[in-house]
């Protein structure tokens, strides 16, 4: 069953406001097995948020609306989600009742406009809200021929969160068929997406009872794979069965079947082989470094380092002699490679990193005046070889030096392997 996610709220069609009760939904029906496959977000409008209902009645299983279930004039769910569904909305005298119970428990008058919260599309069932005035409202029906399940939410997540775990959670599970769904997801670092997609879309177009999506950014690729079958068991092996040939044609491309970062891989390859890890930055700031003690338990493989971004800490924490700066200057592959070699001396670890690069929005300094915005040099040296890797990374500075620390933990991944 597919459903669809209508949050209701001009707020959230500003730049101040972000719709999150749909991120813990889709959560919520992923675990009983439904997909979601629209996300609406509709201003405080009857006409759009009625025509936004019917859209989502015509094309989805289960319409459920977030928010606009309070008591003024421009919470209009109620009778947009009626005037959709060409059922009357009646008020509920339970529902005045407990309304006015909470005003009075809390000493405070309850003015006429909250008795609009007591009006329920006839037919549904009302869903007792103990942290709002606003109750949930949860309609089985039949429209156009179709089963429909409509759901009404109020909109804040304190009031949203328990009630769709407590009362629609429950009614959905006894309601709907036994389904699962199995999720998968493969990690491939620097590779572009263009080139994923030629290799694998012959064999995932295969799978048609499996839902493939691509996505890329931050240097990295990500396919996600989802299933829905009648029982756990045969959802998953469909999707295993799935990432297996998917594994088979990317080989070493794909740094984690399970989820895991690439920090997490290295560090958990590291460990593996009883290895150590030391790092020397320049325009990466630390940045590795962060990348990699933001997982725990890091400490047992990665030693530390320092963030060389003078040419006289090159030297001093790194022993890079100065006189390679002077002839090469600091962006080069001779004090990168120095870098590498010096922080994994001075440090005692197995293997050192290290980076230099022009970050921008200016161009460096001395012998660097004259290289471009971009330019990277990533060194990783193990005692026996030094391996050296030189970039052209486009992009304003957080992206350069977020690339160079993909580049960088790559690296060390390719050379573990």
């Amino acid at each position: 069953m597919q459903a669809e996610i209508i949050a209701v709220g001009s707020e959230m069609l500003t730049p101040h406001r972000q719709d999150t009760n749909s991120l813990y939904l889709t959560a919520g029906l992923n675990d009983l097995g439904v997909t979601v496959a629209f996300k609406t977000i509709v201003g405080d409008n009857l006409q759009h948020l009625t025509s936004a209902a019917r859209t989502a009645l015509s094309r989805a299983d289960i319409v459920i609306f977030s928010g606009g279930l309070g008591p003024t004039e421009d919470d209009l769910t109620r009778e947009a989600a009626a005037a959709a569904l060409g059922l009357p909305l009646r008020s509920d005298p339970a529902v005045i009742e407990a309304i006015e119970n909470r005003f009075a428990a809390r000493k405070i008058a309850m003015a006429p406009n909250n008795r609009k919260q007591a009006d329920v599309i006839e037919g549904a069932t009302i869903l007792a809200n103990i942290n709002g005035s606003a109750p949930g409202q949860f309609l089985d029906t039949t429209h156009d021929g179709n089963r429909r399940i409509v759901l009404l939410l109020p909109g804040p997540p304190s009031e949203l969160k328990p009630l769709f775990d407590q009362a629609v959670k429950p009614r959905l599970a006894a309601t709907l068929p036994p389904n699962f769904l199995a999720r998968r997801m493969l990690r491939m670092a620097l590779i572009p997406e263009s080139q994923v997609d030629a290799r694998t879309a012959p064999i995932y177009q295969q799978y048609t009872d499996v839902e493939t999506t691509i996505l890329a950014g931050s240097g990295e690729i990500q396919l996600h794979f989802v299933c829905t079958k009648p029982t756990l068991a045969e959802a998953q092996a469909r999707v295993d069965e799935l990432v297996g040939r998917i594994e088979a044609e990317m080989q070493d491309d794909i740094f984690s079947s399970q989820g895991e970062s690439l920090e997490e891989i290295v560090l958990l390859m590291l460990g593996m082989r009883h290895l150590t890890l030391a790092a020397a930055e320049s325009c990466t700031g630390g940045l590795v470094a962060e990348r990699l003690t933001e997982v725990p338990g890091s400490s047992r493989t990665f030693l530390g380092g320092a963030v060389v971004y003078t040419d006289a800490l090159k030297t001093t924490f790194a022993g890079v002699p100065p006189d390679l700066v002077a002839t090469h200057g600091a962006i080069s592959e001779p004090v990168t490679r120095a870098l590498a070699e010096g922080i994994r001396a001075r440090t005692g670890a197995s293997l050192g990193v290290a980076i230099t690069g022009i970050a921008g929005p200016t161009r460096g300094t001395g012998l660097d005046a004259e290289k471009p915005i971009g330019l990277v040099y990533i060194a990783l040296a193990d005692g026996h070889q030094t391996r050296i890797k030189q970039l052209n990374i486009v992009g304003d500075r957080d992206r350069i030096r977020l690339w160079a620390s993909q580049h960088a933990l790559e690296l060390i991944r390719r050379a573990l392997l």
